[in-house]
Protein backbone atom coordinates (compact mmCIF):
# COMPACT_ATOMS: atom_id res chain seq x y z
CA UNK A 1 0.00 0.00 0.00
CA UNK A 2 1.00 3.28 -1.06
CA UNK A 3 0.84 5.92 1.49
CA UNK A 4 2.37 9.73 2.13
CA UNK A 5 1.12 13.54 3.04
CA UNK A 6 -0.31 15.72 0.18
CA UNK A 7 -1.63 19.29 -0.31
CA UNK A 8 -5.02 19.68 -1.65
CA UNK A 9 -4.92 21.57 -5.01
CA UNK A 10 -8.49 21.48 -6.41
CA UNK A 11 -11.87 20.62 -4.32
CA UNK A 12 -14.42 19.69 -6.97
CA UNK A 13 -17.05 18.47 -4.58
CA UNK A 14 -16.49 15.12 -3.14
CA UNK A 15 -13.45 14.55 -5.27
CA UNK A 16 -10.04 16.13 -5.25
CA UNK A 17 -6.79 16.48 -6.49
CA UNK A 18 -3.54 16.50 -4.39
CA UNK A 19 0.19 17.01 -5.27
CA UNK A 20 2.99 16.31 -2.50
CA UNK A 21 3.81 20.04 -2.43
CA UNK A 22 6.45 21.66 -3.75
CA UNK A 23 6.31 19.09 -6.71
CA UNK A 24 3.65 19.77 -8.86
CA UNK A 25 2.21 16.31 -9.69
CA UNK A 26 -1.55 16.04 -9.51
CA UNK A 27 -3.24 12.68 -8.70
CA UNK A 28 -6.78 12.39 -7.47
CA UNK A 29 -8.05 11.13 -3.84
CA UNK A 30 -11.82 10.91 -2.57
CA UNK A 31 -12.42 11.11 0.88
CA UNK A 32 -12.94 8.71 3.49
CA UNK A 33 -15.51 8.48 5.11
CA UNK A 34 -15.13 8.79 8.90
CA UNK A 35 -13.39 11.79 7.59
CA UNK A 36 -16.80 13.32 6.58
CA UNK A 37 -18.37 12.61 9.74
CA UNK A 38 -15.37 14.15 12.28
CA UNK A 39 -15.93 17.46 10.09
CA UNK A 40 -18.44 18.69 12.01
CA UNK A 41 -20.19 21.86 11.48
CA UNK A 42 -18.38 22.41 8.04
CA UNK A 43 -19.82 21.88 4.75
CA UNK A 44 -16.87 21.17 2.96
CA UNK A 45 -14.70 19.01 5.76
CA UNK A 46 -11.52 19.02 3.30
CA UNK A 47 -10.18 22.71 1.81
CA UNK A 48 -7.69 23.53 -0.78
CA UNK A 49 -4.83 24.18 0.93
CA UNK A 50 -5.16 21.35 3.37
CA UNK A 51 -2.01 19.06 4.12
CA UNK A 52 -3.86 15.40 4.14
CA UNK A 53 -2.28 12.38 4.74
CA UNK A 54 -3.28 9.65 1.91
CA UNK A 55 -3.33 6.20 0.90
CA UNK A 56 -3.73 4.15 -2.42
CA UNK A 57 -5.66 0.77 -2.12
CA UNK A 58 -3.96 -0.51 -4.91
CA UNK A 59 -1.12 0.62 -7.01
CA UNK A 60 -1.80 4.25 -8.47
CA UNK A 61 -3.17 4.50 -11.70
CA UNK A 62 -6.22 6.90 -12.85
CA UNK A 63 -8.82 4.56 -11.98
CA UNK A 64 -8.05 3.94 -8.54
CA UNK A 65 -7.97 7.55 -6.63
CA UNK A 66 -6.14 8.07 -3.49
CA UNK A 67 -7.92 7.73 -0.31
CA UNK A 68 -7.76 10.80 2.20
CA UNK A 69 -6.83 9.43 5.45
CA UNK A 70 -6.05 12.09 7.92
CA UNK A 71 -6.74 15.94 7.81
CA UNK A 72 -3.50 17.08 9.20
CA UNK A 73 -3.32 20.22 11.94
CA UNK A 74 -4.54 23.80 10.05
CA UNK A 75 -2.20 26.54 11.05
CA UNK A 76 -5.10 28.82 10.44
CA UNK A 77 -8.26 28.71 7.78
CA UNK A 78 -10.47 31.21 5.99
CA UNK A 79 -14.19 30.37 6.87
CA UNK A 80 -17.76 31.94 6.44
CA UNK A 81 -21.25 30.69 7.00
CA UNK A 82 -22.51 28.54 5.03
CA UNK A 83 -24.82 30.56 2.67
CA UNK A 84 -27.96 27.55 3.16
CA UNK A 85 -27.00 26.56 6.16
CA UNK A 86 -26.83 28.86 8.77
CA UNK A 87 -25.95 27.14 11.60
CA UNK A 88 -22.71 25.34 9.94
CA UNK A 89 -19.79 27.01 7.93
CA UNK A 90 -17.79 26.83 4.93
CA UNK A 91 -13.53 26.62 5.04
CA UNK A 92 -12.57 28.25 1.53
CA UNK A 93 -9.29 27.52 1.99
CA UNK A 94 -6.55 26.73 4.82
CA UNK A 95 -3.04 27.12 5.45
CA UNK A 96 -2.65 30.68 3.79
CA UNK A 97 -0.20 32.72 4.09
CA UNK A 98 -1.75 35.85 2.63
CA UNK A 99 -4.82 36.99 1.61
CA UNK A 100 -5.33 39.10 -1.27
CA UNK A 101 -9.07 40.41 -1.06
CA UNK A 102 -9.66 42.37 -4.55
CA UNK A 103 -12.19 45.17 -4.93
CA UNK A 104 -13.36 47.88 -7.14
CA UNK A 105 -15.02 50.91 -6.63
CA UNK A 106 -17.72 50.34 -9.27
CA UNK A 107 -17.93 48.15 -12.29
CA UNK A 108 -19.23 46.00 -9.51
CA UNK A 109 -19.60 48.74 -6.99
CA UNK A 110 -17.77 48.31 -3.98
CA UNK A 111 -19.75 47.31 -0.53
CA UNK A 112 -17.87 48.43 2.60
CA UNK A 113 -19.26 46.00 4.63
CA UNK A 114 -18.46 43.31 2.45
CA UNK A 115 -15.18 43.62 2.66
CA UNK A 116 -15.33 44.20 5.84
CA UNK A 117 -16.28 40.99 7.07
CA UNK A 118 -13.60 39.16 5.05
CA UNK A 119 -11.16 41.63 7.10
CA UNK A 120 -12.17 40.73 10.40
CA UNK A 121 -12.39 36.95 9.64
CA UNK A 122 -9.00 37.40 8.42
CA UNK A 123 -7.88 38.87 11.50
CA UNK A 124 -9.51 36.71 13.97
CA UNK A 125 -7.65 33.59 12.04
CA UNK A 126 -3.99 35.58 11.83
CA UNK A 127 -4.20 35.64 8.21
CA UNK A 128 -1.91 38.32 6.61
CA UNK A 129 -3.77 41.00 4.58
CA UNK A 130 -3.39 42.90 1.38
CA UNK A 131 -6.38 44.95 -0.14
CA UNK A 132 -5.81 44.98 -3.90
CA UNK A 133 -7.91 48.05 -5.90
CA UNK A 134 -8.38 46.79 -9.07
CA UNK A 135 -8.99 49.08 -12.65
CA UNK A 136 -7.69 52.07 -10.73
CA UNK A 137 -6.87 52.97 -14.46
CA UNK A 138 -10.05 53.84 -14.22
CA UNK A 139 -10.83 55.50 -11.49
CA UNK A 140 -8.37 58.32 -11.01
CA UNK A 141 -9.58 59.98 -14.56
CA UNK A 142 -13.43 59.64 -13.59
CA UNK A 143 -13.79 59.22 -9.61
CA UNK A 144 -10.27 60.92 -8.03
CA UNK A 145 -11.65 61.68 -4.80
CA UNK A 146 -13.55 58.64 -4.31
CA UNK A 147 -10.38 56.66 -4.93
CA UNK A 148 -8.40 58.75 -2.48
CA UNK A 149 -11.11 58.29 0.18
CA UNK A 150 -11.03 54.71 0.18
CA UNK A 151 -7.42 54.58 0.82
CA UNK A 152 -7.65 56.91 3.55
CA UNK A 153 -10.43 54.50 5.10
CA UNK A 154 -8.24 51.62 5.22
CA UNK A 155 -4.62 52.86 5.71
CA UNK A 156 -5.89 54.39 8.99
CA UNK A 157 -7.37 50.89 9.61
CA UNK A 158 -3.55 49.55 9.15
CA UNK A 159 -3.89 47.85 6.02
CA UNK A 160 -2.09 47.82 2.97
CA UNK A 161 -4.38 48.79 -0.21
CA UNK A 162 -2.30 47.79 -3.82
CA UNK A 163 -3.66 49.78 -6.64
CA UNK A 164 -3.58 47.61 -9.27
CA UNK A 165 -4.80 47.41 -13.60
CA UNK A 166 -4.72 44.30 -15.12
CA UNK A 167 -5.24 46.33 -18.43
CA UNK A 168 -2.09 48.45 -17.68
CA UNK A 169 0.32 46.27 -15.53
CA UNK A 170 0.18 48.65 -12.83
CA UNK A 171 0.94 47.13 -9.39
CA UNK A 172 1.25 43.53 -11.00
CA UNK A 173 5.25 43.42 -10.24
CA UNK A 174 4.28 44.42 -6.55
CA UNK A 175 1.43 41.67 -6.24
CA UNK A 176 3.67 38.86 -7.96
CA UNK A 177 6.37 40.11 -5.42
CA UNK A 178 3.66 39.23 -2.48
CA UNK A 179 2.49 36.14 -3.96
CA UNK A 180 6.20 34.68 -4.53
CA UNK A 181 7.03 33.73 -1.03
CA UNK A 182 3.94 30.84 -0.52
CA UNK A 183 0.39 30.12 0.01
CA UNK A 184 -2.10 32.94 -1.40
CA UNK A 185 -5.64 33.30 -1.72
CA UNK A 186 -7.35 35.92 -4.21
CA UNK A 187 -10.92 36.48 -3.47
CA UNK A 188 -13.74 38.62 -4.23
CA UNK A 189 -17.06 39.16 -6.00
CA UNK A 190 -17.71 38.48 -9.34
CA UNK A 191 -16.39 40.47 -11.70
CA UNK A 192 -13.56 42.64 -9.85
CA UNK A 193 -10.85 40.90 -12.24
CA UNK A 194 -9.52 38.16 -10.37
CA UNK A 195 -9.04 36.03 -13.64
CA UNK A 196 -7.14 38.92 -15.01
CA UNK A 197 -4.93 39.50 -12.41
CA UNK A 198 -3.90 36.14 -12.63
CA UNK A 199 -3.48 36.05 -16.17
CA UNK A 200 -1.41 39.17 -16.12
CA UNK A 201 0.86 37.54 -12.52
CA UNK A 202 1.55 34.59 -14.90
CA UNK A 203 0.42 34.62 -18.59
CA UNK A 204 0.91 30.84 -18.70
CA UNK A 205 -2.29 30.87 -16.59
CA UNK A 206 -6.05 30.77 -17.89
CA UNK A 207 -8.05 30.22 -14.82
CA UNK A 208 -11.43 30.85 -17.11
CA UNK A 209 -10.47 28.28 -19.84
CA UNK A 210 -7.22 26.33 -18.84
CA UNK A 211 -8.53 24.76 -15.30
CA UNK A 212 -6.47 22.01 -13.78
CA UNK A 213 -7.79 19.29 -16.64
CA UNK A 214 -10.61 17.11 -15.73
CA UNK A 215 -9.39 14.16 -17.03
CA UNK A 216 -7.66 13.76 -13.84
CA UNK A 217 -10.92 13.58 -12.06
CA UNK A 218 -12.81 10.69 -14.96
CA UNK A 219 -14.84 13.20 -16.45
CA UNK A 220 -17.17 13.08 -12.73
CA UNK A 221 -17.75 15.79 -10.47
CA UNK A 222 -15.84 18.25 -11.88
CA UNK A 223 -17.34 22.05 -11.86
CA UNK A 224 -14.46 23.96 -10.41
CA UNK A 225 -15.10 25.29 -6.65
CA UNK A 226 -11.25 26.27 -5.60
CA UNK A 227 -8.12 25.90 -6.98
CA UNK A 228 -4.86 26.22 -6.51
CA UNK A 229 -1.81 27.48 -9.18
CA UNK A 230 1.69 27.61 -9.13
CA UNK A 231 2.98 30.82 -10.27
CA UNK A 232 6.30 30.98 -12.65
CA UNK A 233 7.71 33.73 -10.10
CA UNK A 234 7.41 31.30 -7.06
CA UNK A 235 4.80 31.02 -4.51
CA UNK A 236 1.07 29.21 -5.24
CA UNK A 237 -2.14 31.25 -5.85
CA UNK A 238 -5.85 29.98 -4.85
CA UNK A 239 -8.43 31.00 -7.17
CA UNK A 240 -12.32 30.99 -5.59
CA UNK A 241 -15.41 31.11 -7.24
CA UNK A 242 -17.11 35.28 -6.70
CA UNK A 243 -18.61 35.39 -3.18
CA UNK A 244 -22.05 36.90 -3.38
CA UNK A 245 -21.99 36.67 0.29
CA UNK A 246 -19.73 36.80 3.12
CA UNK A 247 -21.37 36.00 6.94
CA UNK A 248 -19.34 35.75 10.30
CA UNK A 249 -19.27 32.55 11.84
CA UNK A 250 -17.69 31.34 14.82
CA UNK A 251 -17.19 35.01 16.29
CA UNK A 252 -19.36 36.19 19.80
CA UNK A 253 -20.10 39.43 19.43
CA UNK A 254 -18.44 40.89 21.75
CA UNK A 255 -15.44 39.76 20.47
CA UNK A 256 -15.85 41.66 16.97
CA UNK A 257 -14.51 45.31 18.04
CA UNK A 258 -10.18 43.40 18.82
CA UNK A 259 -10.65 42.19 14.99
CA UNK A 260 -10.90 45.56 14.33
CA UNK A 261 -7.15 47.01 14.37
CA UNK A 262 -8.25 50.69 14.43
CA UNK A 263 -10.73 50.14 17.16
CA UNK A 264 -8.40 47.83 19.47
CA UNK A 265 -5.89 50.38 19.63
CA UNK A 266 -7.78 53.07 20.89
CA UNK A 267 -10.14 50.48 23.04
CA UNK A 268 -7.80 51.08 26.02
CA UNK A 269 -8.48 54.57 26.62
CA UNK A 270 -12.03 53.23 27.31
CA UNK A 271 -14.10 54.23 30.65
CA UNK A 272 -15.80 51.00 31.00
CA UNK A 273 -14.08 47.58 30.34
CA UNK A 274 -15.62 45.91 28.64
CA UNK A 275 -16.90 48.43 26.45
CA UNK A 276 -19.41 47.64 23.14
CA UNK A 277 -18.22 50.99 21.69
CA UNK A 278 -22.11 51.73 21.05
CA UNK A 279 -23.35 53.96 23.94
CA UNK A 280 -20.93 53.97 27.42
CA UNK A 281 -19.90 57.20 28.11
CA UNK A 282 -15.91 58.25 27.86
CA UNK A 283 -15.68 55.47 24.74
CA UNK A 284 -12.14 56.66 23.43
CA UNK A 285 -13.74 54.45 19.95
CA UNK A 286 -16.24 56.67 19.44
CA UNK A 287 -14.11 59.74 20.50
CA UNK A 288 -12.00 58.67 17.66
CA UNK A 289 -14.92 58.40 15.45
CA UNK A 290 -15.80 61.69 15.83
CA UNK A 291 -12.76 63.27 15.26
CA UNK A 292 -12.07 61.38 12.02
CA UNK A 293 -8.82 59.11 13.37
CA UNK A 294 -11.07 56.17 12.70
CA UNK A 295 -13.62 55.78 9.56
CA UNK A 296 -16.91 56.47 10.11
CA UNK A 297 -17.64 54.06 7.10
CA UNK A 298 -15.62 51.18 9.30
CA UNK A 299 -17.52 51.88 12.28
CA UNK A 300 -20.67 51.49 10.32
CA UNK A 301 -19.40 48.37 9.21
CA UNK A 302 -19.07 47.15 12.94
CA UNK A 303 -22.50 48.45 14.28
CA UNK A 304 -23.98 46.37 11.28
CA UNK A 305 -22.60 43.10 12.60
CA UNK A 306 -23.70 43.88 16.04
CA UNK A 307 -26.86 43.88 14.78
CA UNK A 308 -26.48 41.01 12.50
CA UNK A 309 -25.37 39.09 15.23
CA UNK A 310 -27.77 40.16 17.92
CA UNK A 311 -31.04 38.89 15.02
CA UNK A 312 -28.95 36.02 14.89
CA UNK A 313 -29.02 34.72 18.36
CA UNK A 314 -32.24 35.39 19.23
Amino acid sequence: MTSGIATVVKNAGSHFLLSELPQWRLFPAILRGKVRLEAGTSTNPVAVGDRVRYEFETEPDPEHPAVITEILDRKNHLVRKSANLSRQSHVIAANLDRALLVVTLYFPEIKLQFLDRQLVTCEMFGIPVTIVLNKVDLYRSEVPEELENFKSIYSRAGYQVLETSAKTGEGVDTLRELCSGGLNLISGESGVGKSSLIRALDPSLNPKVGKISAAHLQGKHTTSLYEMYPLSGGGYIIDTPGLRGFGLYGIEKEEIPRYFPEMLRYAEGCKFVPCTHTHEPGCAVKAAVESGEIAPERYNSYLGMLDEETKFRK
